[in-house]
């Protein structure tokens, strides 16, 4: 065997089983989002997972990779690529398209789950999928094209996004604000007079096991977007992931015992999420001083950003926007600032490397920022035209589980149900 077969090889299994990794993220959304919900809606997470994945793959499949991926058309789309045909020659890679491809598929299904937990509790099962495919096969592979693909305008200006704080948190952050915005917050979370209502997470246990299943997720993210085994970056990239994620969750742990005088859970399990999210940029580009620190800033930020929509009386039940939308950003801004020389075509600008990698930076976040929201705006009004993106309120009241799926998620206190009145709820 020729060396050049031997290095195909290893990064064909490289590839793969960092996809693999990051699929299994979708149990850690799963169990997080379930965990942070009620009870009567802890079966909606589940199928809208099965739907992330299952709509995802197969839209992807056919639409998405190849406008993210195809031959570049202009610096704004792919044209080729389509059902894994036609002319990809230009990407250049050391792996088979396929391998490509199936690592690409789990960073889009990661993209709309994103969102699943920023609408949970009140929106449509069928409004879902059909938001799903405009997302898998629109909204995220156009925006990855600008930023990740060889010809893509964002890519050309200098901006750099190493696994996705933009193309994947910042873009799903925002069109999770818009979403959660656009369907009004679940009955009886803000009363009248300003009053906030606190709906307390189901299981704590099953939310922080999600997160640690996410975190475990999170270096195949990172060190995987090597897409090479033999990449003598791997062992710092993943280094710099587990401090970030480390200060975001310490500092949380800190921060709201100071602020709130107990150390608050869901708000530390989000601050380790935070600082996961925040370094995704930068990973392969900061020092380890700097992932600490934009860990520990994104921890931080999280909270207030979460106390920020709590004031607007936007309700996102799991802090989609406060740990993807609002983490995300900083880290796309930090590479910016913090990137060494040598590790992109600019040094961030606390390393003498001017202002040009930190405009590229914040051009690109505020594109991705504007489209994901504006896009997914777009998506649901028009879903509206036609049939109500929203649950009914008795639906919303008797939970989705069984308003809409026609199953309770825990059944201790039945023995047995009626066929009728599940599959046809009043």
């Amino acid at each position: 065997m020729q060396l050049a077969d031997l290095s195909r090889g290893l990064d064909t299994i490289w590839v793969v089983l960092t996809a693999a990794m990051i699929l299994l993220m979708e149990g850690g959304f799963a169990l997080l989002e379930a965990g942070f919900v009620r009870q009567k809606n802890a079966v909606s997470i589940i199928m809208k997972v099965f739907v992330d994945i299952s709509f995802g793959a197969l839209v992807y499949y056919a639409v998405g990779f190849g406008l993210m991926y195809g031959k570049d058309w202009g610096g704004w789309i792919g044209s080729s690529g389509f059902f894994m045909g036609g002319d990809l020659t230009h990407l250049h890679l050391n792996i088979s398209h396929d391998t490509y491809w199936l690592f690409q598929s789990a960073f889009v299904i990661a993209v709309i789950s994103i969102v699943s937990g920023a609408v949970a509790e009140r929106i449509h099962f069928r409004a879902y999928i059909v938001y799903t495919i405009f997302m898998t096969g629109l909204i995220y592979p156009i925006a990855g094209h600008w930023i990740w693909s060889p010809g893509g305008w964002l890519a050309k200006l200098g901006m750099v996004d190493f696994a996705g704080s933009a193309a994947i948190h910042a873009l799903g952050g925002f069109a999770a604000l818009a979403a959660a915005i656009f369907l009004g917050p679940r009955i009886g979370r803000f009363g009248e007079g300003g009053k906030t209502n606190i709906v307390p997470p189901s299981n704590l246990p099953l939310a922080s096991v999600g997160a640690f299943i996410l975190w475990f997720g999170w270096f195949g993210f990172n060190s995987g977007s090597t897409l090479s085994a033999t990449n003598e970056a791997i062992g710092h990239i993943a280094v710099t992931t587990m401090l970030a994620s480390a200060a975001g969750c310490a500092t949380c742990i800190l921060f709201t015992m100071l602020r709130y005088r107990k150390s608050d859970p869901p708000m530390v399990i989000n601050g380790a999420l935070a600082g996961l999210v925040g370094i995704t940029a930068g990973c392969a580009f900061v020092s380890d001083a700097a992932a600490i620190l934009i860990g520990a800033v994104s921890g931080i930020a999280m909270v207030f950003a979460s106390e920020w929509l709590e004031a607007r009386k936007v309700d996102d039940p799991v802090g989609a926007f406060a740990v993807h939308g609002i983490s995300g950003s900083i880290g796309t801004l930090a590479v910016g600032l913090f990137a060494v020389p040598g590790s992109t075509a600019h040094a961030g600008l606390f390393y003498g490397g001017g202002w040009q990698l930190l405009g590229a930076q914040a051009l690109g976040l505020a594109v991705v920022a504007v489209w994901g929201f504006a896009l997914t705006w777009g998506t649901f009004a028009l879903i509206q035209r036609f049939k109500p993106a929203r649950v009914s309120r008795d639906e919303e009241l008797i939970g989705l589980d069984v308003g809409i799926h026609g199953v309770p998620a825990y059944s201790q206190e039945h023995d047995f149900l009626d066929v009728d009145d599940l599959r046809n709820p009043r």
